[in-house]
C-alpha cells in the first residue's frame, strides 16, 4: 500500500503522535514495537489476506479442507503478512520520518533500528519457511512466488505506474498455493479465482491510495490514484462490476450455488455503500470504504461455507 506524506488530521497516525523518537526500553517494551512493526496492532491487512486465502482452502477441499491446511494457511497468512509489512517499512525508511501517518512508525521514529528490523523479518521469513514442511512440492515451489512478490512489491511503488497490481497478485497467491496443498494440482478456476481477487485488491488499495493522492505526487509514489487521475471513481466502478461478474463466474465455474450467490448479491450492496463514501473522496471517508472491504471478504468466505456445508447436510 502507499505510504502518504502528511495525511490530513483526521487520519490516526501509525504510532505516537509526531512521530517521535521512542527511548529504548525493557523485553516488553522491545516486544511491543516488533509487533507494531508487523502491524499487529492494525489486523485488516491480515483479515484482506486471510479471507481471500480461505476462499481457496474452502474451494480447493470442496468444503472440508483438511485441518493441516487451515491451520498451515492461516498461520502462512499472519507470518507473511508481518513479514511484508516489515520489509515495506524497510523500503520505506528514508520516506516515512517525513510522513505524518507513518512517522511514528518504530522503524521511521527510532524506536527499532535497521538491524533490528532485518532481525524481524528474518523471524517471521524463517517461520513461514518452517511451514513448508507440511506443504507437498507443488506448494512449496509456488511459496516460492509469494516470497518474491513479497518482497518486491515496496519497490514497485517507485518505478511502476499501478503497484497495486503486484499487490494484488501477492495478496491472492495463497488461492493456488492452496488448490495445489489440497489437490496436488492447479486448475483453471484456481487462476479463475486468483484473477478475481487481484481486481479486488487493485479496486480496495486504488481507494485507499485516493486518501493520499495529493500526496503521492509530491513524493513521486506511484498508485493506480494517481494514474486513473480524474477517472478514478469511473475505473473504481468498473473495477467493482468486474469484480461482481468474477465472483459470479469463479463459484458457477466452482460448482456454488445460490447460497453463495446471495453472498455475492450482499458483497454487490456493500460495494454500492463503498461508492457512496468515496464520493467526496475525503480521506476519511476514503479509509473507511478501505477498511470495509475486510467485511466484503468475510461475506464471500461465509456463502462459500454455508453452499457447501448445506449441501452436504443430510435431507431429513
Amino acid at each position: 500500500m502507499t505510504n502518504p506524506a502528511e495525511l490530513p488530521a483526521e487520519l490516526p497516525a501509525d504510532g505516537p503522535a509526531g512521530g517521535a523518537p521512542v527511548a529504548p526500553g525493557g523485553l516488553a517494551r522491545r516486544l511491543g514495537h516488533y509487533a507494531r512493526l508487523a502491524r499487529f496492532d492494525r489486523p485488516v491487512g491480515t483479515w484482506l489476506l486471510l479471507w481471500p486465502t480461505l476462499w481457496g482452502v474452502w474451494v480447493a477441499g470442496a468444503g472440508s479442507p483438511s485441518l493441516r491446511t487451515v491451520v498451515v494457511f492461516t498461520a502462512g497468512v499472519v507470518l507473511m503478512r508481518a513479514f511484508g509489512c516489515v520489509v515495506n517499512d524497510l523500503a520505506d525508511r528514508r520516506i516515512d520520518p517525513h510522513v505524518r501517518r507513518t512517522a511514528g512508525r518504530p522503524l521511521a521514529s527510532g524506536a527499532v533500528s535497521v538491524r533490528e528490523a532485518l532481525g524481524v523479518a528474518l523471524a517471521f521469513g524463517l517461520g513461514a519457511l518452517a511451514l513448508l514442511w507440511f506443504l507437498n512440492p507443488l506448494a512449496r515451489w509456488l511459496a516460492v512466488g509469494a516470497a518474491a512478490l513479497a518482497v518486491v512489491y515496496p519497490f514497485c511503488k517507485r518505478f511502476f505506474d499501478a503497484p497495486q497490481v503486484v499487490l494484488g497478485a501477492a495478496f491472492a497467491w495463497g488461492i493456488p498455493m492452496a488448490f495445489a496443498a489440497e489437490t496436488g494440482a492447479v486448475p483453471r478456476a484456481a487462476w479463475l479465482w486468483w484473477l478475481v481477487v487481484v481486481v479486488w485488491a487493485v479496486m480496495y488499495d486504488t481507494i485507499y491510495a485516493l486518501a493520499d493522492r495529493d500526496d503521492d505526487v509530491k513524493l513521486g509514489v506511484r498508485s493506480t490514484a494517481v494514474l486513473f487521475g480524474a477517472a478514478d471513481l469511473y475505473m473504481i466502478a468498473i473495477l467493482q462490476g468486474v469484480l461482481l461478474v468474477g465472483l459470479v463466474l469463479a463459484g458457477q465455474q466452482s460448482g456454488l450455488g445460490s447460497w453463495y450467490q446471495a453472498a455475492v448479491a450482499a458483497s454487490a450492496l456493500q460495494l454500492v455503500l463503498m461508492s457512496r463514501r468515496i464520493r467526496g473522496r475525503d480521506p476519511a471517508e476514503c479509509m473507511a470504504a478501505f477498511r470495509a472491504n475486510q467485511w466484503l471478504g468475510a461475506t464471500v468466505f461465509a456463502g462459500i461455507v454455508i453452499d457447501y456445508a448445506l449441501r452436504a447436510a443430510p435431507a431429513s
